[in-house]
């Protein structure tokens, strides 16, 4: 170590760091784990939590590290990269590191983004396992909510064709009466499937189900992934599970997982889902992966879970938000810490010169096509034009109490001037700045992040959240849109701001957490809209509601919960070497 980033592959150094990947005994030696607190999956295992944490709960909580980023470009600035490569320079330094990264989607990982498993020396491991469902919670998750939509749709079926006496004999339960224009849930994927975004069902016979439009998401987008990464325990999640809100009935009353009866049979299919499971970085550093990705359509964190874990495990922890601080830190802020009670100590603004370069004007980036050579050349005037983008989420850090670090992931093309004027504008603005090369050296290459982290970690921090949860929802929104986003307000349909009237006014909802939805590409709603955009006003179309989770979920624009696959998908060099078994062309 490090291997040679610029003539190997990502899954052959994956490999070649996988001949000594400790054993889940190993683990268990090396992490002072009991014999029980570890439950081995073939070469991985996953950590149960509540035995770690029952016998660790007078130790004290070690360095809580945050992981944010700039609003990114399609390719993304490397936060998993950047998170994987500060536990490694951490560990260079001799301290005492794991983290907790989200679980890679099949979605992204086929397409064009890659598996989120890091890149080059700053890498997780088992590469392979990590990108292709490691110990199955994408799975479960996806099982468990068709398994919801499966309840729903056949007791729509039995409620048209039995009357109410049938009904009550066949099941024992009376009708539901479900209006079909208003069902919530739809039906999960994993994959990038635009094709599934609008369906018909039931097509064909009576006995072929109820003939209804419907709707396919992609699977980390699910309440039950929101859930997963929020719960405390088994009953938490289980009660969580059945206050799910399925659909509507014609009076308007909802109809719930628990009076569909599938609430039950939902928490055995997630049961092995609460307990994170345990990779390494490519330098043996243990990383727990627990949670999902997409935080433009869901809560987009690793799991308190696997913080509050990691935080008694390790002295200093590294976690991991989706996106830019516009949507990633900001639900990390104000809602995923509320949750959990705990306080960073530090967050970690990743940024690149590409990205800055782009937001200053740059030529459009599109995934799986060539860089234009303005951002592998140096052009200081492009550079310069996108600095304020990475000065606007400094000024959402900072507004949370906390001193960030900016860390610029740095490439090979990046020339010194480059760095040189990052550097200046982040220390002018007054935050600690650390150029990080562990993509290509590994923990070597990122002494300088890690070292300006560990001081930052022994700054005072005097967190509070950006609004109190008395606060109703539309005044939240528009204090997320001026203070986080930099909009001027914000503009209701109609149809929105009755909704956000009738929630407010029920007080089953007042203690809902407040789950933006929108672009990360941009800072306003717009993909289009680099840079800080000026003069704009954040429109709400609609306010989902996450009865589960207890989430209310506005939503800026037009986002789907369904990405699409591109025209060069990253599957089509994906393969298995047949003489060996190998899967070789990951990213």
């Amino acid at each position: 170590m490090p291997y040679d980033a610029t003539k190997m592959q990502d899954w052959e150094i994956s490999e070649a760091a996988e001949q000594q990947m400790p054993s889940p005994r190993e683990w268990q030696e090396r992490l002072g784990l009991q014999q029980d607190e570890l439950i081995p999956m073939g070469r991985l295992a996953k950590l149960d939590f509540l035995k770690i944490m029952a016998r660790l709960k007078s130790r004290s909580d070690g360095k809580y590290i945050e992981i944010t980023a700039i609003t990114p470009t399609p390719l993304g600035e490397g936060k998993s990269t950047t998170s994987i490569g500060l536990m490694e320079g951490l560990g260079k330094r001799g301290k005492n590191v794991g983290g907790c990264l989200r679980q890679a989607s099949g979605g992204p990982t086929m397409n064009v983004k890659g598996t989120a498993a890091g890149g080059g020396n700053a890498l997780l491991i088992p590469m392979t396992e990590f990108s292709l469902g490691l110990t199955g919670d994408i799975n479960d998750i996806g099982n468990a909510h068709n398994l919801a939509m499966t309840a729903l749709t056949a007791r729509m079926q039995h409620e048209r064709n039995y009357t109410d006496e049938q009904l009550l004999e066949r099941s024992g339960t009376p009708r539901l009466d479900i209006d079909p224009a208003r069902v919530e849930m739809g039906w999960v994927m994993d994959f990038c499937a635009q094709s599934l975004r609008n369906i018909v069902i039931g097509i064909g016979g009576k006995q072929d189900g109820f003939l209804m439009r419907s709707k396919f998401a992609i699977t980390v987008s699910s309440e039950l992934m929101a859930i997963l990464a929020i719960v405390v325990d088994l009953a938490d999640l289980r009660k969580r599970l059945a206050e799910i809100t399925v659909a509507f009935d014609r009076k308007g009353n909802s109809v719930t997982t628990a009076d569909l009866e599938v609430a039950g049979a939902m928490t055995a299919w997630m049961r092995n889902t609460i307990n994170p499971t345990l990779c390494s970085t490519a330098e043996y550093q243990p990383c727990m992966v627990h949670a999902g990705p997409f935080a433009n359509i869901a809560v987009g964190q690793s799991s308190i879970i696997g913080d509050r874990l990691g935080l008694k495990m390790f002295d200093y922890h590294v976690t991991e938000s989706g996106f830019g601080a516009d949507i990633g830190f900001e639900k990390f802020w104000n809602v995923k810490c509320r949750h959990s009670g705990l306080t960073p100590n530090v967050s970690v603004l990743t940024v690149t010169i590409r990205s800055l370069k782009m937001h200053g004007g740059g030529p459009k980036v599109v995934a799986g096509l060539p860089l234009a050579e303005d951002y592998t050349r140096k052009n200081l005037k492009l550079l310069d034009q996108g600095l304020p983008n990475l000065l606007h989420h400094l000024g959402i850090i900072r507004r949370s109490g906390i001193n960030p670090v900016v860390c610029i992931n740095c490439f090979h093309t990046d020339t010194k001037a480059e760095i040189a004027l990052v550097r200046k504008a982040v220390e002018a603005a007054g935050a600690r700045c650390a150029v990080s090369r562990h993509w290509a050296k590994g923990g070597e290459g990122a002494l300088e992040v890690a070292d300006a982290v560990i001081d930052a970690c022994e700054d005072k921090v005097a967190f509070e959240y950006l609004y109190p949860l008395e606060m109703n929802l539309r005044d939240r929104v528009e204090l997320i849109a001026k203070v986080v986003y930099g909009a001027d307000g914000v503009a209701w349909t109609p149809e929105a701001e009755a909704k956000s009237k009738m929630l407010e006014s029920d007080p089953k909802y007042a203690d809902y957490s407040t789950m933006m939805v929108k672009t990360h590409l941009s800072l306003s709603h717009d993909p289009a809209g680099k840079g800080v955009p000026q003069d704009w006003v954040l429109p709400i179309r609609d306010v989902l509601v996450y009865s589960g989770a207890k989430f209310l979920c506005p939503c800026a624009g037009e986002v789907s919960l369904m990405p699409g696959t591109s025209s060069n998908p990253g599957f089509r060099r994906v393969d298995v070497d047949i003489e060996t078994g190998r899967v070789k062309g990951l990213f």
